[in-house]
């Protein structure tokens, strides 16, 4: 009886644990949409950004299809659609924002630990970028607790960092804000990802001068 009650748990702790299913293949096609996202973001004129996100979220979408069971893909498809949507502006984005925030609710069940939780950032971003009730789903106090539970995840992240600062501002909460642009700012390089770290920096120090403004 000993014996099969641990066994019982062994199995139970195994369910909990996230799925990694990731395949090198599939990692391969991760890192040619991170690179390509960063590119169309921060290195294309605003004018093309549009297309090229629609272009990039197919891409994303076939890959998700060829490993439905990976959180990292079903992240970057939710990322890359969200992109598109702001691209894109406008009621018509709304479409395109309910569908990333389905990808990114689904990366989370399959594993939030994903991508040092990167689903939760985004989701968060949502949640305090997009309108509220009747048009459409913002909601202040959820972006909060996403964003909790992103920076438990990686505390020291230049993106959660940053989406956190960019919604304490938002919130004038200004001394908060600051200490949130500043920890993005001293976050570490990633490697690989020197095209979108150059370019959130840039970003981060020029919401840190509007907030540092405020403060005096």
């Amino acid at each position: 009886m000993k014996r099969l009650s641990i066994l019982c748990s062994l199995l139970l702790a195994l369910a909990c644990q996230p799925s990694f299913a990731l395949s090198p293949a599939g990692d391969a096609t991760l890192r040619q949409i991170q690179t390509r996202w960063a590119e169309i973001n921060y290195q294309l004129p605003t004018g093309q950004r549009e297309a090229a996100f629609a272009g990039l979220a197919g891409e994303a979408e076939k890959a998700v299809a060829s490993e439905p069971d990976a959180a990292e893909l079903h992240t970057w498809h939710g990322i890359v659609l969200s992109t598109w949507a702001g691209a894109k502006g406008g009621l018509g984005a709304l479409g395109l924002v309910k569908q990333a925030k389905a990808e990114l609710e689904k990366a989370i069940e399959l594993d939030p630990q994903a991508l040092d939780g990167s689903a939760y950032t985004s989701l968060a971003s949502l949640y305090y970028q997009v309108p509220g009730w009747p048009i459409g789903f913002g909601d202040e106090d959820q972006a909060e607790a996403l964003f909790k539970q992103a920076l438990a995840l990686n505390p020291d992240g230049i993106d959660p960092n940053y989406f956190h600062g960019d919604f304490l501002l938002r919130q004038k909460r200004y001394g908060e804000a600051r200490a949130a642009l500043e920890r993005a700012l001293a976050a570490p390089a990633r490697r690989g990802r020197e095209i979108a770290d150059a370019g959130r920096r840039d970003e981060a120090r020029a919401l840190l001068a509007q907030v540092k403004e405020k403060l005096e």
